[in-house]
């Protein structure tokens, strides 16, 4: 099945100043309602073992399909340095962000190393798309 312009958004968020860490273009509390459904893609874009960036309603996020199939979404933007957490490397365990080597758990978006956590998100497939819930 293919899909359609009207069943993935489209990025609605103003580019980032210059210098301006993207998590603070949308952080996930300025889209206004939280705990809205949102397909932002199919299953097949994010091969596993990897992340891929996407948008669900106005809030950048980043989804990741783990080597065991399992699915996660945090915020886009490392709390850190705001690096891009979708070319991060994973494992069933734990995220690393791709700039400073940063690294956040699955289990609660915490850091280790004692970073800020990462925000995450509820996401799911659908009939092979990627549902994330912001």
């Amino acid at each position: 099945m293919n899909l359609t312009h009207d069943d993935v958004e489209s990025p609605t968020t103003a580019p980032a100043k210059a210098g301006t860490p993207a998590t603070e273009v949308t952080d996930g509390t300025a889209a206004g309602v939280r705990g809205t459904p949102h397909v932002v893609g199919r299953v097949e874009e994010v091969p596993p073992g990897e992340g891929r960036a996407f948008v669900a309603g106005g809030v950048q996020v980043a989804v990741f399909r783990l080597r065991d199939g399992s699915l996660h979404a945090t915020q886009a933007a490392c709390p850190h340095s705001g690096g891009p957490l979708a070319d991060g490397q994973t494992d069933l365990d734990v995220l690393v962000c791709p700039l400073h080597l940063y690294t956040f758990r699955w289990t609660d978006g915490t850091s280790p190393g004692g970073a800020a956590p990462v925000r995450q998100y509820p996401v799911h497939e659908e009939s092979g798309r990627l549902v994330v819930t912001v």
